[in-house]
Parts: structure tokens; C-alpha cells; sequence
């Protein structure tokens, strides 16, 4: 647990050492790390918006090349939500299948939230997809849901694609321009930290509106 942590919180040293280390090898590791992160709800905990700024602040210095690096994340992104869509489209009816009841599973797994789902995704499908790209964990459950609820395969395409390259241009984008900062690459632990808590504020902001208006 204690090197997990030490990982996470020295991504930009680690990662250079893997690229010291195993060479061009670094850009496959990134993309299988985006594509488990986005596309598996079982991989929710690997890094995301930390890894994509520490990946454009080492290609600022040259040992990796920005745009191999832009493209290959963003493809793992949008391939690995695509997946993701698949699965909750094939097996999401059946995991969402309890009915009313007082059982944990009809709590967590009714068949009603599923319906919810749908409505939401049909009226608010662009703003979930591509919002949450910008939220740890959250990221990794919308494209199951998505599926789950039947979204239109079309829009999600469309939406996912969008998403997928504003958050790796966004991300990626700022650790080139602003990881080499003495004062940010000197404080590259609270940098990490700060980025994921400013990515869940809007899944702590929807928490809070969600227990002072439960759904009927």
C-alpha cells in the first residue's frame, strides 16, 4: 500500500524512471494504464488526470514525444470508454435487474434506476460523457451506465470522442506547458493531489444536492 501511494504521489519521478529504464516500452505502459482506467469499472484506482500532466511535463523536457503521446492516450481513452459502453450495453439490463424490495441488491441494482438512467442520458447524454472525463472514478462507471441505460450508440461515439481529446489535450497540455515550473515540479505530491481534488468537486457538489433532494 505505502509504495501505491508513493507512486501516486511521484508519478513525474517514477515515470522517468521507466522511461530511463525501458524506453519507447513507456508509451505502451501509458496506453494500457488509460485504457483499464477508462474502460474497466474494475480498474477505477489507477491514475488518470495525474498521470496525463506527469506524461506532458517529462515529453516537455524530451525524452518522450508530445504528439505520440497526446495521440496514443487519446485513443486509449476513447477506445477504452468504447469498451466500457459495450459491456454495460451487453450485460447492464442483467446487472440492473432487481426489482422493488427491502435487500441491499434491490437498493443498489433496481431495475428503476436504470430506467432513470436512460431519461437522464436522453436529456443530458453530451454534458455526462464529456463532464465526466474530468472526474476520477466517475469516469470509469458513466460509459458502463451509459450502455447499461441504452444511450444511443451514435451520440455516445460522438460525445466520447469529444471528451476523450479535450481531456487528454487539456491534461496533457498543461503538464508540457506548466510541469517544469521549479515550484510545481519541486511540489509535484501536492500538485497530484490538488488535481484530484479539484477533479471530485463536482462528484462532492452532486453528492451534497443529491442527500438534500433524494429521488422519490
Amino acid at each position: 500500500m505505502e509504495y501505491v501511494i508513493d507512486l501516486f504521489l511521484h508519478l513525474d519521478v517514477h515515470l522517468a524512471e521507466f522511461v530511463a529504464n525501458y524506453g519507447v516500452w513507456v508509451y505502451a505502459g501509458l496506453f494500457a494504464v488509460i485504457f483499464a482506467e477508462t474502460g474497466l469499472v474494475v480498474t477505477p484506482f489507477l491514475p488518470g488526470d495525474s498521470l496525463l500532466f506527469a506524461a506532458g511535463a517529462l515529453a516537455a523536457t524530451g525524452a518522450m514525444d508530445i504528439t505520440l503521446v497526446t495521440v496514443l492516450i487519446a485513443t486509449a481513452a476513447v477506445l477504452g470508454n468504447a469498451v466500457n459502453y459495450s459491456i454495460g450495453r451487453a450485460i447492464g439490463p442483467r446487472v440492473f435487474a432487481a426489482d422493488d424490495g427491502t435487500g441491499l441488491q434491490s437498493k443498489l441494482l433496481n431495475r428503476k434506476y436504470l430506467e432513470r438512467a436512460h431519461e437522464f442520458f436522453e436529456k443530458h447524454g453530451a454534458l455526462a460523457v464529456i463532464s465526466s472525463r474530468f472526474a476520477p472514478i466517475i469516469r470509469t462507471f458513466v460509459p458502463f451506465v451509459a450502455g447499461a441505460a441504452a444511450m444511443s450508440a451514435s451520440q455516445f461515439l460522438v460525445y466520447n470522442l469529444v471528451g476523450g481529446v479535450l481531456w487528454t489535450v487539456l491534461c496533457v497540455g498543461a503538464g508540457y506547458l506548466f510541469g517544469n515550473i521549479p515550484i510545481i515540479k519541486d511540489n509535484f505530491s501536492l500538485v497530484a493531489l490538488g488535481i484530484v481534488g479539484v477533479s471530485l468537486l463536482p462528484l462532492a457538489l452532486e453528492f451534497y444536492k443529491a442527500r438534500r433532494h433524494p429521488l422519490a
